[in-house]
């Protein structure tokens, strides 16, 4: 599992644990300290992200910026998350 964590500026720590299976996220865990309501949900945008393929990038930006519209996030932003998984995905 590969982990890579991005330092919002001036804010919040996104830390993404990933693994990898044939070009697609298998597994993917996401903690930090950011503010999400209701915290819970996390898991639920994890379960979304599994499936999709490593390279398709608007995808994933597309399924975070759904995801992060019915939540309230503080310290970060949908774009932060993207750039998060996307440096875990470079090592991957």
């Amino acid at each position: 599992m590969i982990k890579f964590e991005y330092k919002v500026p001036g804010g919040k720590l996104i830390k993404v644990f990933v693994s990898i299976k044939n070009g697609v996220i298998e597994e993917i865990k996401i903690t930090g300290d950011f503010f999400l309501h209701p915290e819970e949900s996390i898991e639920i945008l994890e379960e979304k992200l599994k499936g999709i393929n490593v390279n398709e990038e608007t995808k994933i930006r597309n399924v975070l910026n759904e995801f992060f519209k019915s939540k309230t996030l503080i310290g970060a932003t949908s774009e932060d998350f993207f750039l998060a998984l996307k440096g875990a995905l470079t090592y991957a």
